[in-house]
């Protein structure tokens, strides 16, 4: 099993925020799953990425989660301070042998 963020720093310096998944497209617009609130390394810092179709996009936020949670391209996350913002791209980062953490890292609009 890959080393996971440790639940002592995720405590001390995560945050909870509320993910809503995407699950697709229906007939009135974007449908989403059933709220889940998340514990989540928050990190505050514009950069450039490519969103899910390759376009580049400036992303706000970036989250860190256990790989075991679920926060697809298009969903819906609502961050500690309030705002609601939408998953550009959601990775899974694999430490390996490294001394490093496997995490989900999330960027955000």
């Amino acid at each position: 099993m890959p080393r996971m963020i440790p639940g002592w720093l995720l405590q001390r310096a995560g945050q909870n925020v509320t993910v809503e998944p995407f699950i697709g497209e229906g007939p009135f617009g974007s449908e989403y799953g059933e709220q889940t609130v998340i514990r989540a390394l928050v990190e505050h810092k514009r950069r450039l990425v490519r969103d899910a179709e390759g376009s580049e996009v400036i992303s706000e936020t970036t989250l860190r989660m256990q790989l075991t949670e679920t926060c697809p391209a298009g969903s819906r996350v609502t961050l500690p301070d309030g705002r609601t913002s939408t998953v550009l791209t959601s990775a899974p980062i694999d430490g390996g042998k490294l001394p490093v953490p496997s995490h989900l890292q999330v960027t955000l609009q």
